[in-house]
């Protein structure tokens, strides 16, 4: 009789050490979390991939306990950060579902909810101008929802015995025509003057910018306003730039006084506001014009403005 032989592929050996490449990251999640939700309905679990990036780790932070990646490059990327990346700029392959099934304006503004005060300033340097331009759209779905649209970002109207503590937001814009170049990154600061009113201003930190700071301070009205002139679109409050001769008589301790605004801010500038989330607002800004003539241009790019919780 024959013999019949059969050659088989060797069985893997399971025990063996398993070889470790740069593209196959280390996931640890020590929260009982199993997935982070990009849209609803939709999940990505622990595993991420980064093509551009290389993910090593995932952790649970000793911060507020909140997990974060660590890149190649060393940086720290923390999940829920990304989540509002992710949805503001969803990759091809991840369909986000019917805007009609849910309001775009409340999962974002949960979303920034979740990431804990301190560390949301660190938005302003993960969205780029074109997402904030998104932001505004996705901001103003939460109209849609009429209980939904009561939400605030900030008290800046709502004082108690006519105070209110001087707070400050960092911002950052695309920038824009030479006059205005330097407003790429700056701060605001709001409060409440004796006579009832809310008044703000843009402090910048460049070298032109101090100057503007110095002699000719951007003081600006905050009024609740319901539509931008322009557009038509609703908006939550809109600072009024006029002509910068404000009769301020009380404002904070190294503010300088209130002169007339250098063009185009004394062309009847007007930045109309929406909230996104807590302590983050969004902006447009518009240059109206004195004349009855005048076409309104848009001024810049939208702002981004996150609240600083150490300086207020």
């Amino acid at each position: 009789m024959s013999s019949i032989t059969c050659n088989r592929h060797p069985l893997p050996n399971l025990h063996a050490p398993r070889r470790r490449t740069p593209f196959s990251p280390q996931t640890h999640f020590p929260l009982p979390r199993v997935g982070f939700t990009i849209f609803p309905g939709l999940k990505s679990y622990n595993q991420r991939l980064a093509f551009n990036s290389g993910v090593v780790e995932v952790h649970a932070s000793a911060w507020d306990e909140k997990p974060y990646e660590i890149l190649l490059t060393g940086k720290i990327s923390y999940l829920d950060e990304q989540d509002v990346v992710t949805f503001l700029d969803p990759p091809k392959e991840l369909i986000p579902l019917d805007p009609i099934s849910y309001n775009p304006a409340a999962y974002l503004w949960k979303k920034i909810e979740d990431i804990p005060e301190e560390r949301r300033l660190r938005l302003l340097r993960l969205l780029n101008p074109r997402l904030i331009s998104r932001a505004w759209e996705i901001a103003g779905t939460r109209y849609d929802d009429p209980k939904f649209a009561k939400k605030i970002a900030s008290n800046v109207l709502r004082k108690e015995d006519g105070q209110m503590p001087l707070e400050f937001y960092n911002c950052r814009t695309s920038g824009g025509p030479w006059p205005i170049a330097w407003m790429n990154f700056f701060k605001k600061a709001i409060f409440c003057s004796d006579d009832g009113s809310t008044y703000g201003r843009f402090i910048s930190g460049s070298i032109v910018g101090q100057l503007v700071n110095s002699f000719s301070p951007l003081y600006f009205v905050v009024n609740q306003l319901k539509e931008v002139m322009s557009t038509e679109q609703p908006c939550d409050l809109a600072y009024e730039f006029g002509d910068g001769l404000f009769s301020l008589h009380q404002y904070p301790q190294g503010f300088p006084r209130p002169v007339k605004h250098p063009y185009p801010f004394d062309d009847q500038v007007v930045i109309y506001i929406r909230h996104v989330g807590p302590g983050v607002l969004v902006g447009q800004a518009w240059q109206e014009g004195k004349e009855l003539e005048q076409l309104p241009q848009k001024l810049c790019g939208e702002i981004l403005m996150v609240k600083d919780h150490s300086a207020s």
